[in-house]
């Protein structure tokens, strides 16, 4: 069948009517599957929302994906690519195909020995963006799968990877994810190759899209929280309609327990997710954005209980605080107390004796007397005082 019949509709179709889009897009690159023609149109945009023939490309090769799942195919995708998109454009629709698919297909990831004869035809392939490509595809996969010490292993030791232009952003960012969640690297290695990654001169969306992942994906650390913050907002301040950048400051403030500015993120990113179906996984990503502001609100409420608790554990200290000092306070006074009473009992009872019995005269009973109550009052100023002093270093 004639390509530029199956193909004709793209040109006729309003950019601005989305799900007439998708259909027609959808029908031809249908058409295209069921006769075995590959596009042999230009694409000179890279713009994903309006641009009929990226969209048509972006469905054909999404069909040849999900049927072939391999880095040949990804090869494949990739030499159509370098072909048939503008220079210009290249870059955005190479970061943005290559982890597109590989999500999508996550599901099926060849094992070392399916990589290793894949690179052996790949390595010999001329144009080095191709096999780029494909190593971003099979790292992608790796990725989307959380497998942090295998896309590690691939990045250090496969010969795909080894193509890729020397300090690519893209690959370090990898290398980022990879070294930040797995347990056999280090979280400073794993933020010296973000650093990297993050202040490259030439970096994409697509590289600060893997960054922010990284350290949302991240094995906890100190100021994870505060770290991912401050990316977000720094990758908001370039691309302020990003709802992903959105969830991922929401992500940020979270670990930071704000969570009210978290759920103003978090509502942000709901408020500005595309609903085009499948061309941005709306379902997938809504599920997770309304996880993340359930887990948001959880967190929020178990704030309040706990400040409430706290103030109530503070007025229980303060009681107790309170009882105790009163406790200690009765237990001196009644010391005190006990020593002037039994002072006095004696003294009446000395008295007493002075008085009823003897031969003494009258002066010397008085002076008897005086030195019998001196002694009784020396002894309850100095139990008085002795309580008073030792109670006095204790406070």
């Amino acid at each position: 069948m004639d390509h530029d019949l199956v193909t004709a509709p793209l040109s006729g179709i309003a950019a601005g009517d989305s799900r007439e889009l998708d259909r027609v897009c959808e029908e031809v690159a249908g058409a295209l599957i069921d006769h075995g023609i590959e596009p042999e149109f230009t694409v000179t945009s890279s713009d994903f929302a309006a641009d009929p023939f990226l969209i048509c490309a972006d469905r054909y090769w999404r069909r040849r994906l999900l049927a072939g799942p391999t880095v040949e195919e990804a090869a494949a995708c990739g030499r159509w690519l370098v072909a048939h998109v503008a220079a210009a454009d290249r870059p955005t629709v190479t970061g943005k195909w290559a982890s597109g698919y590989a999500f999508i297909t996550r599901d099926t990831v060849q094992s070392d020995t399916e990589l290793a004869l894949a690179a052996l035809q790949l390595t010999a392939e001329p144009d080095g963006s191709v096999v780029r490509f494909a190593a971003l595809y099979q790292a992608s996969k790796l990725q989307a799968n959380f497998q942090f010490d295998a896309l590690r292993r691939f990045i250090e030791g496969s010969p795909l990877m080894a193509r890729c232009p020397a300090g690519d952003p893209l690959v370090a960012a990898y290398g980022a994810f990879a070294a930040l969640g797995s347990r056999s690297s280090s979280t400073a290695y794993g933020i010296e190759l973000l650093d990297r990654a993050w202040n490259a001169p030439d970096r994409s969306r697509q590289v600060t899209d893997i960054c922010l992942h990284a350290l949302w994906a991240a094995r906890p650390f100190d100021d994870q929280g505060e770290l991912l913050r401050a990316r977000s907002e720094q990758a908001l301040a370039d691309h302020p309609d990003a709802h992903i950048f959105h969830f991922r400051l929401a992500s940020g403030l979270r670990i930071c327990e704000r969570f009210d500015e978290a759920l103003d993120a978090i509502d942000a990113a709901l408020a500005q997710l595309p609903a085009i179906g499948s061309r941005g996984s709306h379902g997938l990503l809504q599920e997770q954005y309304l996880r993340e502001r359930h887990t948001i609100l959880d967190g929020r409420q178990r704030a309040v209980w706990a400040t409430r608790q706290q103030h109530l554990w503070d007025q229980q200290d303060a009681a107790n605080q309170e009882l105790r000092s009163t406790l200690e306070s009765s237990t001196v006074r009644a010391v005190e107390l006990v020593a002037v009473f039994t002072a006095a009992i004696a003294f009446a009872v000395g008295s007493l004796q002075v008085t009823l019995s003897g031969q003494l005269g009258l002066g010397d009973r008085l002076w008897l007397l005086l030195a019998l109550g001196g002694g009784l009052l020396a002894f309850s100023l100095l139990t008085v005082g002795g309580a008073w002093f030792l109670t006095r270093r204790r406070s």
